[in-house]
């Protein structure tokens, strides 16, 4: 079905937004060592041994980095190319796959081959876009104290949505609905934080 087939594509490509990795990582091992996907050929080289100790080595660089205030900014800056490559790449590959909810791929992007790319680097930077927005606003707040905090709640997102992109793609849905509301909440706060430092020097 179509629909779960770009379902899993956007989990997939919008958990890249928070963290290029962790969804490269969970589709080669899930591939690799279960049957709950089914890479097509042109893809099965995630699953290759060497690829995933490769990506499980920059996964551990990118934990530390993004744990740390000012170096997650600039991690955050260094990812703006490397997100959105991988969420091109995962909602390619996690579209065409057979997964437990998907037995049998369509051909919604047969003779398209770029378009799944295109979509997934679109999705994996307007999250990454998100991301990158808020980080600063909760690090003033917590007077740099929460980065750790917000930056492991952003793993376990992104862990949590590549893993339901597979197995129940239609949570994805929900996860993606409270990131949105996450990140209004931190823009009203940052527009509030803003509009008191503004009015401030007048009032007192």
């Amino acid at each position: 079905m179509w629909v779960l087939e770009l379902t899993t594509g956007l989990g997939l490509a919008a958990s890249a937004g928070l963290n290029a990795w962790i969804p490269l990582l969970v589709v080669g091992l899930l591939a690799r060592y279960t049957d709950l996907i089914t890479l097509p050929e042109q893809w099965e080289w995630l699953s290759n041994g060497w690829v995933l100790t490769i990506i499980a080595v920059l996964l551990a660089i990118e934990l530390v980095a993004d744990k740390v205030p000012v170096v997650d900014s600039l991690n955050d800056v260094l990812q703006t190319v490397i997100r959105p490559t991988a969420g091109g790449l995962v909602f390619s590959a996690g579209a065409a796959s057979e997964t437990v909810t998907v037995s049998d791929p369509g051909d919604l992007f047969d003779d398209r081959g770029w378009l799944p790319i295109v979509i997934g680097v679109v999705i994996a930077l307007v999250v990454h876009a998100g991301k990158a927005l808020i980080r600063p606003v909760l690090n003033t707040m917590t007077l740099g104290i929460g980065a750790p905090v917000v930056s492991t709640a952003e793993d376990t997102t992104s862990l949590l949505m590549s893993l339901a992109a597979i197995i129940v793609p239609l949570l994805v849905i929900g996860l993606l609905v409270g990131l949105v509301v996450l990140w209004w909440w931190a823009l009203r706060r940052r527009r509030r934080r803003r509009a008191t430092r503004r009015t401030s020097p007048s009032t007192g």
